[in-house]
């Protein structure tokens, strides 16, 4: 199957499977007599699991070592476990650290509220922001 018909068949660019060929997520296929590439069909499945862990939002270095795993004729699953529990755990920090700026922009909105700007003076920089208590 020539570029442009599994860029079609998957739902992507002839350009991001190039991409994903040199970045060693897809095989190089054999070319045709005329130097086309000639994809098998399993390049179909191997680009739905790569967008698949995209959206996952594993990284092209974690899928690579997936993919390598999986090659190399070995069960990814443990190794796939493992990403999972650690994307989970940076999600997991990451909305605790949203949810105190959340806290925070909600004090400053209600201190932007109450402040008026006439009381400020060339000393502040940003009365609302610098913790300034006059409002």
């Amino acid at each position: 199957m020539r570029i442009g018909d599994l860029a079609t068949a998957c739902g992507l660019t002839a350009k991001t499977i190039r991409f994903y060929e040199q970045a060693g997520l897809l095989h190089a296929p054999p070319r045709t007599s005329g130097g086309y590439r000639d994809y098998p069909s399993e390049a179909k499945s191997r680009l739905a699991f790569v967008r698949d862990s995209q959206s996952a939002g594993l990284t092209l270095a974690e899928i690579r070592s997936i993919l390598a795993l999986r090659d190399s004729g070995e069960a990814p699953c443990s190794h796939v476990t493992n990403l999972i529990h650690e994307h989970l755990a940076d999600i997991e920090k990451r909305m605790s650290e949203l949810r105190k700026t959340r806290t925070a922009l909600r004090g400053l909105a209600d201190r932007a509220a109450g402040t008026d700007p006439s009381t400020c003076t060339d000393a502040d920089i940003c009365s609302i922001i610098g913790g300034s208590t006059r409002g």
